[in-house]
């Protein structure tokens, strides 16, 4: 059977969030582990700014398998105060319906969103070539590539702007009114970074400094994008000019903090500053808030924005819907086992 538990935007704060995400070079030593306690037979980790999931198949009757599944995520993560409603638990076939909406951008803050099929893909990838999947995962999650496309070329679900790079531009334009004439920096150089930063240049921004602790990857994306790669541990050097800073790196800890920035801020005068934390953990200290003309959002603040969005795509829930229930009965045939009374679900929405 496949189950699904986990968190994501619907169900926890950013502040919980950030406490159970996975580095990704941690994953495949965590499904080792996970396999090897014989709770799972095959397991996958998806961890986004928005939500922390584990995909497993186990012959374990789900009421076990959930409870054991969540005493493994709070051990591994050593959290110690009490948590349930923040953790959602699926099974058959709800958890595959979940799997579908998450690979089409049906369960994202952005409805309709592709950035996180592609994030989904490469964490299937990642389980896949540390063989911690097999007939189960494999079949499903290939289906779920098959079901997102289906709902690309056949609904109207993506229409306007599909990622969380794109409404955090719109963000910046609703602070500055216009880009032009706007610096930008973009802190980590990964694809939600480059995103931003091709969007903010096609709207208009005068130029992007690419910082990134491997510099060679900041250099290349900087000359793929017209700007200029700076030495991560130089960035500062550069808030005298900046306008916009878009923040994505993979830190475990605070980047930028009140104690930094503010000896900045008054070197630039204390020009109005807009910064956009899309890390998750995060990567500015939100005590900046406390700074005169200082505008920090995090990606859970993106939410009001792609509420908006939301209006425009509701229509097409319906379709998208069919489509799924349709694909999760045809994998799973007519068996459809109940669900388990403790099995709780996310909140249907917009990533």
């Amino acid at each position: 059977m496949i189950l699904v538990l986990g968190l994501s935007h619907h169900t926890a704060p950013v502040t919980l969030r950030e406490r159970f995400a996975f580095a990704e070079a941690r994953v495949p030593a965590t499904l080792a582990q996970l396999r090897e306690s014989g709770l799972v037979d095959e397991a996958v980790i998806l961890s986004t700014c928005n939500r922390v999931e584990l995909y497993v198949s186990t012959s374990l009757e789900p009421r076990q398998a959930f409870e054991e599944l969540h005493q493994f995520l709070i051990h591994l993560h050593d959290y110690r105060d009490p948590i349930s409603d923040e953790i959602y638990k699926l099974s058959e076939p709800n958890s595959v319906e979940h799997l579908f909406k998450v690979a089409s951008g049906l369960d994202s803050m952005v409805l309709g969103e592709t950035e996180i099929l592609g994030q989904l893909k490469k964490a299937y990838d990642l389980a896949l070539q540390h063989n911690h999947t097999g007939s189960r995962l494999n079949k499903a999650f290939q289906r779920a590539f098959n079901v997102a496309k289906q709902i690309r070329t056949e609904t109207n679900i993506q229409r306007g702007a599909t990622s969380v790079a794109a409404v955090a531009v719109e963000l910046a334009e609703k602070i500055f009114s216009s880009l032009e004439e706007r610096h930008v920096m973009v802190i980590g150089a990964g694809d939600t970074s480059e995103k931003a930063a091709r969007a903010l240049l096609s709207r208009g921004a005068k130029s992007v400094l690419v910082s990134n602790r491997s510099y060679d990857r900041a250099e290349a994306l900087a000359k793929e994008l017209g700007g200029r790669a700076v030495s991560f541990d130089a960035w500062a050097e550069e808030f005298r000019k900046i306008d916009i800073v878009i923040s994505s790196t993979s830190a475990p800890h605070y980047i930028i903090d009140r104690t930094k920035l503010g000896p900045m801020m008054t070197l630039r005068g204390n020009e109005p500053l807009l910064l956009i934390d899309i890390a998750v953990p995060r990567d500015i200290d939100p005590e900046v808030n406390y700074l005169d003309n200082v505008y920090l959002y995090n990606v859970d603040d993106l939410q009001a924005i792609a509420s908006d969005y939301l209006k425009q795509r509701k229509d097409e829930l319906t379709k998208c819907e069919a489509i799924i229930r349709d694909k999760t009965q045809g994998l799973l045939g007519a068996r459809r086992p109940d669900r388990v009374a403790s099995e709780s679900r996310p909140a249907f929405g917009h990533e």
